[in-house]
Formats: C-alpha cells, sequence, structure tokens
C-alpha cells in the first residue's frame, strides 16, 4: 500500500491527491495556452477565465459531494473543507466550472464554441490524471474480485487495491485509460474538426459514455433514491452531446451550400 503523505511538517500533510490535482491543471493549463495561440485567441482572457474557473469547479465539485453525502458531514462540518482527503464529484466540478466559463464569456463577449472547443481537451486530460489521486487514496474503486482476475493487472495496481484483505476492481483505472483514450480522439479530430462545437460534444458523448458504464461497477457512487447519480447525469449528458453533434454538424453543413 502507498503511502498517501508526500511529506509532512508537524501538522502541515502534502498528499498525493493534492500534487496530483495541482498537476492535472497545470499540464491541462499548458495545453489549453497552446491551443489559443494556434487559434489566435486571447491567452489574456483565457488565463483570466482559467483563474476563475478552477477554484469555482473546486468548490463545485466538494459542495456536490457534500450534498449528496450529507448525513456524514452535518455533525462534522469543518470537514467539508478537508478536500485533501478525497469528495470531489466530477459532474460538480464541471457544473461549477461551466457556470464560471459561461459568466466570463459573456462578460467579454467570447466567442463561446471556441473557447470551449479549447478547453474540452485540456479538462479530459485532468481527469485521465485526476483519476490517480484516487488510486493513491484507495477511492473509487469497483466491488471484490478474486486473486486470479487481478493478477492480470501490475504489481502496483494489485497491492493498491488490496484493501482489508480483499481485491477490487480498478475503476479509478478503467476511467483512467478511457479519458486517455478520449483525449487522443480530441486531438485527432482537432485538426480535422469539421464545425465549431465538435469537439466539445464528442467530450460530452464520449467522456460520458465510458463513465455511465464505468460508474455501474463502482461501490462509493453517490446516490439518488436507487438511482447512481453519476449515471444519470451521464445519460443526460450523452443525449446532450449527442443531440449537438447531429444539430451543429447538419447547420454547418447547411450554412456551407
Amino acid at each position: 500500500m502507498y503511502d498517501p503523505v508526500v511529506i509532512a511538517f508537524g501538522p502541515l500533510t502534502i498528499k498525493w491527491y493534492g500534487v496530483i490535482m495541482a498537476t492535472a491543471f497545470l499540464l491541462g493549463i499548458g495545453l489549453a495556452y497552446r491551443r489559443a495561440q494556434s487559434q489566435g485567441y486571447d491567452t489574456d482572457h483565457l488565463i483570466n477565465m482559467i483563474t476563475l474557473i478552477i477554484p469555482m469547479s473546486i468548490i463545485g465539485a466538494r459542495l456536490y459531494f457534500v450534498i449528496f453525502e450529507w448525513e456524514a458531514y452535518r455533525l462534522n462540518p469543518l470537514d467539508i473543507l478537508a478536500i485533501w482527503q478525497g469528495g470531489l464529484a466530477i459532474h460538480g466540478g464541471l457544473l461549477g466550472g461551466i457556470l464560471a466559463g459561461l459568466w466570463y464569456i459573456r462578460k467579454y463577449r467570447l466567442p463561446f464554441w471556441q473557447t470551449a472547443d479549447i478547453l474540452a481537451p485540456s479538462v479530459i486530460l485532468g481527469q485521465a490524471i485526476g483519476r490517480w489521486g484516487n488510486f493513491f487514496n484507495q477511492e473509487a474503486h469497483g466491488g471484490p474480485v478474486s486473486r486470479e482476475f487481478i493478477s492480470h493487472f501490475p504489481a502496483f495496481i494489485q497491492n493498491q487495491m488490496l484493501i482489508n484483505g480483499v481485491y477490487y476492481h480498478p475503476t479509478f483505472l478503467y476511467e483512467s485509460l478511457w479519458n486517455f483514450a478520449v483525449f487522443g480522439v480530441l486531438l485527432y479530430k482537432w485538426r480535422k474538426r469539421d464545425f465549431s462545437g465538435q469537439i466539445t460534444l464528442l467530450y460530452l458523448s464520449l467522456y460520458s459514455l465510458g463513465r455511465f458504464f464505468i460508474e455501474g461497477m463502482r461501490t462509493d457512487s453517490l446516490m439518488l433514491g436507487p438511482i447512481r447519480v453519476a449515471q444519470l447525469v451521464s445519460a443526460l449528458l450523452f443525449v446532450i452531446g449527442i443531440t449537438g453533434l447531429f444539430y451543429t454538424r447538419r447547420k454547418a453543413g447547411k450554412m456551407a451550400r
């Protein structure tokens, strides 16, 4: 088992979860900056917007998680601030980031689809990297599996997925690999995109498709009655993404005639 703490200075600790999240943000910012430069997009606006989006994404991710797990925080509300212990919901982060981005875009009259297409590959890259924070915290895993099944994975995955004597599905790994694959698709389509918004809508569709199925394997899903919240949201985002792709492609085709 890996120690989730990188280094400790008395009461101050730096955890792998935080290091990985910071790395994800930095790499995502660097990628978006390069994309903006290649598009002639105002990079000052991009950095200012990202400076707003990142904290709002973290706040949104935490609040989303806390709302659905309120009983666990009701008696100890200060624990809400302990994000280094995990407990960030991706869909809440997307919601917080989108709202912040929309506010900035509207205030400065920036092109919506161009902005979204620049940011979308960075978002999925950050999600792919960020899942490894779950690895160190031994969270976001699936149900129990046999020793024979887990033996197909590298030793370090096997060891980390051995929790209290039981092996579990490394669903964090499944989602990370899926997200990296989606990232590759978005980079490929970036050079061959047919219309504005295609990259963003592909992101919504592909990410949501993978998340829907992987979420069904997890043991720590946020629930709304008998429904896994992430599956419900993923299904809605998939429909929005696919519908948007067909609509915008058709609209772009008509305009080209």
